[in-house]
């Protein structure tokens, strides 16, 4: 008889939408290799509700933290908390000598990327971004059709992510390194970099901030552009104060490759592959996109093995927001230096998982205006 694997102990730190309506049910998933063994809230409603829901015994505001995940006996957190938090929790966990997948983007600035990979690899435990379309069939299928030469050499690429934002979302306030940019960017950014295989070397763009009653000091859109080696070009529009849109288009030298929606982590996905004038449609059904990333944490911490999506790819797109942020307080290109990122997804690293049915969130809105 084989062995029965080890599972990796989790604590989620955060109980906001994310974490309820995909993280928490994905454990169910998860269970070859991964366990839900504590859960870390300052709302003592969402910690009893949730602790029930999911069997969880060891619970706790936020500074019981190292109490709750010692008694837990936890080996790694999903890190679910707003942007400007995850350089704390990082490094929290990490002195825990907790693994860590944390949320994206990464942090709010370069300096504390740097910071967060230098703390985890102090430390001698893993760190992984939780870029979920890096196991999504999709994102991987059109990855293997570009880079396979189905519309020739690639050239272009246009992106758009775009929402209406609830009044007091946590999206909305600068203080908590939201805006347009810093929610929405990365999916496109991201995109573009792994669709041509390489880095932006220079950015251009422009934001309106402060225009709409909901901004407190945010980007509630920015539109960009993004030089890449060999003469390509992307170009994306993300924005909180528009009507919802998701979806992205890569042209080459022979046809393009449309996939929408694109960024979502519900529903079907398809893709749109026109040469000589034909069109092909391609479907993918609604997965659950947040398992695979346990699955495959959990096993890069098993076998002891560098994940990828690492620290490092969290760090690329978030030197490529900051640029970005350069580029509209002067109102010029701003040039990236060169940055060297060998690992990139791969269509190898699909992951597939049914779709969960979404639970109803304690005291957790969608970001989602309506």
């Amino acid at each position: 008889m084989a062995e029965k694997q080890r599972k990796v102990r989790y604590a989620v730190v955060g109980a906001g939408n994310i974490a309820q309506v995909a993280v928490l049910p994905a454990f169910g998933h998860a269970g070859a290799n991964s366990e839900l063994v504590a859960l870390i809230s300052s709302d003592e409603k969402k910690r009893d509700e949730l602790g029930r829901r999911y069997s969880v015994e060891h619970l706790g505001p936020y500074q019981e933290f190292e109490r709750v995940v010692r008694e837990a006996r936890a080996e790694a957190v999903y890190v679910s908390v707003p942007n400007h938090l995850h350089r704390e929790w990082t490094e929290r966990a990490a002195r825990c000598g907790l693994h860590v997948l944390c949320e994206k983007p990464m942090a709010a600035t370069v300096a504390e990327c740097q910071a967060m990979t230098r703390a985890t690899e102090q430390a001698g435990v893993r760190l992984m971004i939780a870029y979920r379309l890096h196991f999504e069939e999709a994102n991987l299928g059109a990855i293997e059709k570009i880079h396979s030469g189905h519309i020739g050499d690639p050239r272009l690429f246009a992106a758009t992510l775009t929402q209406q934002v609830r009044p007091d979302d946590v999206r909305t306030r600068s203080s908590e390194a939201g805006g347009a940019l810093f929610d929405e960017g990365p999916y496109p950014i991201n995109a573009a970099r792994y669709l041509f295989g390489a880095e932006p070397t220079e950015v251009f763009a422009f934001s309106n901030v402060g225009e709409d009653p909901r901004s407190n000091g945010v980007d509630e859109t920015t539109v960009a552009l993004m030089r890449f080696p060999e003469g390509r070009l992307a170009q994306f529009m993300v924005s909180q104060a528009a009507a919802g849109t998701t979806q992205f288009r890569v042209i080459g030298t022979k046809g393009d490759l449309r996939v929408e929606p694109a960024f979502d982590y519900v529903g079907e996905r398809k893709h749109f592959l026109t040469v000589g004038g034909k069109t092909e449609v391609s479907s993918f059904p609604a997965r659950d996109q947040f398992a695979p990333e346990l699955l495959y944490f959990s096993q890069c911490i098993l076998e002891g093995a560098e994940p990828e999506p690492s620290g490092e790819e969290g760090l690329a797109d978030v030197r490529v927001i900051a640029a970005l942020q350069e580029s509209t307080r002067q109102g010029r290109p701003v040039a990236l230096p060169p940055f060297d990122r060998s690992r990139r997804p791969e269509p190898s690293q699909v992951l597939v998982r049914p779709p969960v049915e979404a639970p109803t969130p304690v005291d957790a809105p969608s970001p989602t205006a309506g």
